[in-house]
């Protein structure tokens, strides 16, 4: 939806024979969040979208079009976070039930894709392995983007694989850590009730465009770009970071639980 809703918008642009400057200037926005939406990249908030209208002067209509949040929306959304991913500088993650996508290991996360339901096929659960571990190749820069992952203690306790894979996955995080390619704090069991327990939690920065968040739970996911809730957003997750434990205890706990699983040093 992305993309065609994109090409209208330069469609409706170029016919009224604007540059991307000039929309962008009416609807108090920038160029580059102008041409991101256009190449599919950006969807609108619901009041961007409206001054959007407004300066084109096209009734209603890119507000009627945007894409909704219905439980059938997580493909799609997630498609964009999967492309938006790949510009960022920064990104703070809180997983709640498993590692985040970008730091897993093939085994975990075919073991997480192959619990799938409805069912999927062995031949679709080995695609989508392969698409997760191709977003995890933004670590194989030394410097961009920045990672910070904030683990709540569920994942550690709740095996969602044999032992062995999960103690791999631990290990995988610890030596990203120990080399400084990420920041790890672990959430735990004792901070009780935290501001980030409903769903897990994806926030970006980028370098030419506003943040952005993600969030998922229950089978639904949701894009924020609302300047206001993704700094909601950011403000729940800086309250639950500093509950969190210390990086080197961190990863004492993760060692620890990986051993736990039949890691042996």
């Amino acid at each position: 939806m992305g993309s065609i809703y994109g090409d209208w918008l330069k469609e409706q642009r170029e016919a009224a024979g604007l540059t991307q400057q000039q929309p962008a200037d009416r609807a108090v926005m920038t160029r580059s969040h102008i041409a991101h939406i256009e190449a599919g990249r950006r969807v609108p908030s619901k009041e961007d979208a409206r001054r959007l209208d407004t300066a084109l002067n096209t009734g209603n209509v890119l507000s009627s079009f945007l894409p909704q949040d219905d439980e059938d929306s997580i493909a799609e959304y997630f498609e964009r976070v999967r492309v938006l991913e790949q510009q960022t500088v920064e990104i703070h993650e809180f997983a709640l039930a498993y590692f985040p996508g970008i730091l897993q290991t093939k085994r975990y996360a075919r073991a997480v894709l192959g619990a799938a339901f409805p069912p999927v096929s062995e031949e679709e659960c080995d695609r989508r392995v392969v698409t997760r571990l191709e977003r995890a190749k933004i670590l194989d820069d030394p410097l961009t983007p920045v990672v910070w992952a904030l683990l709540d203690e569920t994942l550690l306790r709740r095996p969602v694989a044999d032992g062995d894979v999960m103690a791999e996955q631990f290990m995988h995080v610890v030596r990203l850590a120990e080399t400084g390619r990420i920041r790890v704090h672990v959430l735990p069991f004792g901070v009780g009730f935290h501001p980030l327990m409903s769903s897990m939690l994806t926030l970006m920065w980028f370098e030419d465009q506003p943040p952005l968040a993600y969030s998922e739970g229950g089978h639904v996911g949701k894009l924020h770009d609302s300047p206001s809730g993704v700094r909601k957003l950011q403000h729940r997750y800086a309250l639950a970071l500093s509950d969190a434990m210390p990086l080197k205890d961190s990863l004492a706990l993760l060692r620890a639980t990986a051993k736990e699983y039949g890691h042996h040093d």
